[in-house]
């Protein structure tokens, strides 16, 4: 009986890759059901590259404007922003085959300069009591495409946007993985522009 294949994701990265190194240990662990076939970054010699060398992944530097003629020839199916900074104008094709993780409850902090330590920055300003962190589907706005799934925390009086951060992260450790073996296993799709699903929510 012949194997049956995964789908094959690019992945999209800003910075250190934190989170293509928990996708690509998940993977190896037989946790992810879907496979890394390419790491694509906004600029050259980012440290997420040595993620993407050390389990073997091809990766290149990337213009927003370039990454779709990337994908076709790797046999991607599903594209991940894993800490992407860049606004990529997705093409029709890919609308509904790609998700974002945000660090924030949204619709709560997000938009255009909401990133990274920015919105924890954001959420302790604001007094709120919680955060956490989204994964949604990719559309023309910021941040704004049908949620999938969503991780809350608590936020601690003392807590700075570091440690806030690294908390959020531990969540986001959980959540995007879980949302990437629900869309590779067909049980969530953007339908008329809310998300469908098959199952339980990631």
């Amino acid at each position: 009986m012949g194997r049956t294949l995964s789908p094959r994701l690019a992945v999209l990265v800003s910075g250190g890759g934190r989170s293509l190194q928990n996708l690509l240990e998940r993977e190896r662990a037989g946790e992810l059901g879907a496979t890394v076939a390419l790491v694509l970054g906004s600029k050259p010699d980012l440290p997420a590259y040595a993620h993407a060398t050390h389990f073997g992944v091809p990766h290149a530097t990337a213009k927003a404007s370039e990454i779709a003629g990337h994908l076709a020839p790797a046999g991607v199916d599903f594209v991940i922003m894993a800490g992407y900074l860049k606004r990529w104008i997705i093409p029709s094709e890919w609308v509904g085959r790609t998700i974002n993780i945000h660090p924030s409850l949204l619709p709560w902090f997000g938009g255009p300069g909401l990133y990274g330590h920015h919105v924890h920055e954001a959420v302790l300003a604001s007094g709120m009591r919680i955060s956490g962190c989204t994964t949604h589907f990719v559309t023309g706005e910021y941040d704004a495409g049908p949620i999938i799934g969503q991780r809350a925390v608590r936020v601690e009086p003392n807590d700075t946007p570091d440690s806030l951060a690294a908390r959020v992260f531990v969540a986001e450790r959980e959540l995007l993985p879980a949302t990437v073996r629900a869309l590779a296993a067909g049980q969530i799709r953007m339908v008329d522009g809310k998300t469908r699903y098959e199952g339980a929510a990631p």
